[in-house]
């Protein structure tokens, strides 16, 4: 059964405001009080620059006004955890806090800070993130969407909040209140308004969810902004798969990384068979080895270099591949390609073609996706 946002234990609430810090409290408000059911945040974590941070800390969660545990007590809310420490500065290359986003090194700088702090958020399996865009220059919000849509699981939603005029990007204005509370629009009208009747509306924003086709490996370890968005545009469009048996790796996509011998010789067995363009294979039968697949999963284990005379491997094949030797090498295999690649590794495993009892298994690439670079001779 998939659970919905608001059943996670962790829920957090994420904002990346600039100078309107009302921006958390009209989210909260729109999540915890109009929302059915409600998605009320379990803490909040807020990225701001040096002049948002210390009206965030003013107004937010000084003891006078306080506004969001004014909203909290006004509706009778659970308590949030949300404090000085969640609120985030942001910090140009060299480490120094930000108090605009103005140059290309800043925006940069502000977008790795923003995917990285998405990509940890998001890394716990009990925790529903909110992601709100609708403070801070219109930069950081694009980052903070895009990052999301990297990093971004089922339970993540994305939003922004819209205010009725007057009220809209009014500094006294925070939230619509129960009961009546007057402020004025500025000179020299200075009309009075009312905040109880004020409209807020919470816009979730629908994204494309392409963490799976990032290597696990920047999902569970980061990386830059940039790296993210590259490696999920050469997900979308390359599908590659080169073995250099010189080097003794692969390369899938645009990853690169090295695999066991013994799973690496499967793979280019069945990668040159594609790139030959000749048919999948079908499993040996059971009590009837093959002795061709032994003498071509040799060879390739022994262009890696390996001394293959008096191996297990060579013991274990020399009447021939097993069914279960076959399988269980397919099976490594993928559990290995898993490993460095999470889902993408579907498009480099030895696939299944057809129906029991006529299965056959091959690669699913085109013979031009593949590529061997063979090993030098001395």
């Amino acid at each position: 059964m998939i659970r919905t946002p608001a059943e996670f234990p962790e829920r957090v609430l994420l904002a990346v405001t600039g100078l309107s810090p009302q921006v958390v409290t009209e989210t909260l408000y729109g999540l915890a009080v109009q929302r059915n059911p409600p998605f009320v945040p379990t803490r909040v974590v807020l990225l701001t620059t040096v002049e948002g941070a210390e009206r965030a800390r003013l107004t937010l969660l000084s003891r006078e006004p306080g506004w969001f545990r004014q909203l909290q007590d006004e509706y009778g809310l659970p308590s949030v955890a949300f404090e000085d420490s969640g609120i985030r500065i942001l910090r140009s290359d060299g480490g120094q806090p930000l108090a605009d986003i103005r140059t290309e090194a800043d925006n940069l700088a502000a977008a790795d800070q923003i995917a990285e702090t998405i990509r940890s958020l998001t890394q716990a399996a009990d925790t529903a993130l909110h992601v709100s865009v609708a403070g801070g220059r219109k930069t950081l919000g694009f980052f903070a969407g895009y990052a999301l849509s990297l990093f971004g699981r089922e339970q993540d939603r994305l939003s922004h909040v819209l205010v009725s005029a007057p009220f809209e990007s009014h500094p006294g204005f925070f939230y619509p209140t129960r009961t009546s509370r007057i402020i004025y629009t500025p000179p020299p009208d200075s009309r009075p308004l009312d905040t109880s009747q004020a409209e807020v509306t919470l816009a979730e924003i629908p994204f494309v969810r392409l963490r799976g086709l990032l290597p696990v490996r920047l999902c569970e370890q980061g990386g830059s902004f940039a790296a993210a968005v590259e490696a999920a545009r050469g997900a979308l469009e390359d599908r590659r798969l080169v073995i250099d048996l010189t080097r003794g790796c692969v390369r899938a996509g645009t990853a690169e990384f090295s695999l066991p011998a013994a799973e690496l010789a499967y793979l280019a067995w069945f990668a040159r068979r594609r790139r030959e363009g000749r048919e999948p294979l079908p499993c040996p039968s059971e009590g009837a080895p093959e002795p061709a697949y032994s003498r071509a999963y040799l060879r390739e284990y022994e262009a890696l270099g390996a001394n293959l005379r008096e191996s297990r491997t060579a013991r274990a094949l020399r009447h021939g591949m097993e069914k279960a030797f076959f399988l269980e090498k397919k099976s490594r295999l993928h559990a290995a390609l898993r490993r460095r690649l999470g889902p993408l590794a579907r498009h480099y495993e030895v696939q299944a073609f057809g129906r029991r009892p006529a299965t056959r298994f091959g690669l699913g690439l085109a013979p031009e996706q593949v590529s061997l670079e063979e090993a030098r001779k001395p």
